[in-house]
């Protein structure tokens, strides 16, 4: 009676063949690491000279004046600063969105805002007033303004000393610097105005 042959399962204790498989991952590795590097340097790049960085923190800054705005009509009356978030506002509104507020869907909205506060002042809300100059602003600014001052340095060094008037007026009106950061009732005011500092500064760092 023959028996059935037997197949056994051969275990490679070849060294070489170790070795070449280690080169092999520490090959791929190394690529892995050099692609990551390449990544990397290239998203640096694209947020530096494509502007991905400075639109992101333009966004911060609107966001904060809009934030400041709104809060000046809760507890933080003060209608110097009102006046001075304006033209900040102005000028770090994004572009797509002064783009569309800049053309005819602006000057309809200005014209039904306009008609309201001269023919029927009951019906226009006195905490629209602010919003409306803006959209006025926005409206009939001309393209030295809307394009060379707002891209430009100038619009930059306008914000800038708008956020230091703004932090040493709150400083003061604190009773100093380390209420104005301690003071429960100021510091989201203070947090607010340091965060018109990171747009200008930014801004001013890509400039030079």
């Amino acid at each position: 009676m023959m028996k059935s042959p037997k197949n056994y399962l051969k275990m490679t204790t070849d060294s070489t063949v170790s070795e070449a498989a280690a080169s092999l991952i520490n090959s791929d590795l190394k690529e892995i690491g050099e692609a990551t590097k390449k990544f990397a340097n290239h998203v640096i790049q694209l947020g530096v000279s494509g502007g991905f960085v400075t639109t992101v923190l333009q966004w911060f800054a609107f966001c904060a004046a809009v934030y400041l705005l709104i809060l000046d009509r809760t507890n933080w009356r003060t209608n110097m600063l009102t006046s001075l978030l304006v033209p900040y506002i102005f000028l770090t509104f994004p572009n797509w969105l002064f783009g569309i507020l800049h053309g005819d869907v602006g000057k309809w909205i200005t014209l039904v805002g306009v008609i309201l506060r001269l023919f029927f002042p009951n019906h226009f809300p006195e905490y629209l007033y602010l919003p409306g100059c803006l959209l006025l602003l926005i409206v009939i600014s001309p393209s030295f303004v809307a394009g060379y001052v707002r891209a430009g340095w100038i619009g930059v060094i306008i914000c800038l000393g708008i956020g230091c008037y703004l932090l040493q007026e709150h400083i003061r009106a604190s009773g100093g610097f380390r209420n104005a950061f301690t003071k429960s009732n100021g510091l989201s005011n203070t947090i607010g105005i340091v965060l018109l500092f990171v747009f200008p500064v930014w801004a001013l760092i890509t400039l030079i």
